[in-house]
């Protein structure tokens, strides 16, 4: 079960930010020993690729910090978190890291789960953090968008980091990450009584 952990939180930290996983598998494969690709996935170490990712990155990691910015660039990576999450999750899942030896024995001939398993844990991860942004937005007047995505984005390196060093610690990152669903559930529907309370209050007295 270490693979499928493995490739729950790669999949789950491009739900934060689609590059982040993607580039520390690609740096990992091509500089140390802790995690080896499969040939089918040699791409993910390529220089080009890892250039690629990294200006993308450096892209993403701006865009998201910048107030109505970062909600369009959320609409954006509705599309390209999910991709990222499915590519993380099908490469993470079958490489050889330093606690996992035969990755190739859980999913067996079955290559289309971990990508499907991927893209929707990417998307799930994506939905909370798209939905909490307009409600940090809100009560900060926009001055906590650049925290929640700096928060977001390390997040995301160590969710990659333990998911292919440690990945049984990855459970307890991804109950921080339901806790936070909960949070901006909570958070959204308290808006929505409010802006009811008020509307109806105008009309009372308006």
């Amino acid at each position: 079960m270490l693979e499928a952990l493995t490739g729950t939180g790669l999949a789950a930290s491009a739900g934060l930010n689609a590059y982040i996983p993607l580039l520390t598998m690609g740096l990992l494969a091509r500089y140390t020993d802790a995690i080896e690709l499969p040939s089918s996935w040699a791409w993910v170490s390529n220089g080009w690729t890892l250039t690629i990712l990294a200006v993308l990155l450096a892209i993403e990691v701006v865009a998201d910090k910048v107030p109505m910015v970062d909600h369009v660039n959320d609409v954006v990576q509705t599309f390209v978190r999910p991709t990222a999450g499915g590519l993380a999750f099908g490469a993470g899942s079958s490489s050889e890291t330093v606690t996992v030896a035969d990755p190739g024995a859980f999913f067996g001939s079955h290559q289309w789960v971990p990508i499907a398993a991927g893209v929707a844990i990417a998307l799930c991860v994506h939905g909370v953090k798209s939905a909490s942004r307009p409600v940090v937005n809100a009560t900060t007047g926009g001055l906590g968008a650049p925290v929640a995505s700096t928060a977001e984005d390390i997040g995301s390196v160590i969710m990659s980091v333990l998911a292919i060093v440690l990945p049984v610690l990855v459970l307890g990152v991804l109950g921080v990450l339901v806790w936070a669903a909960v949070w901006v559930v909570r958070r959204r529907r308290r808006r929505k009584r409010e802006r009811i309370g008020s509307v109806e209050t105008r009309h009372l007295f308006g």
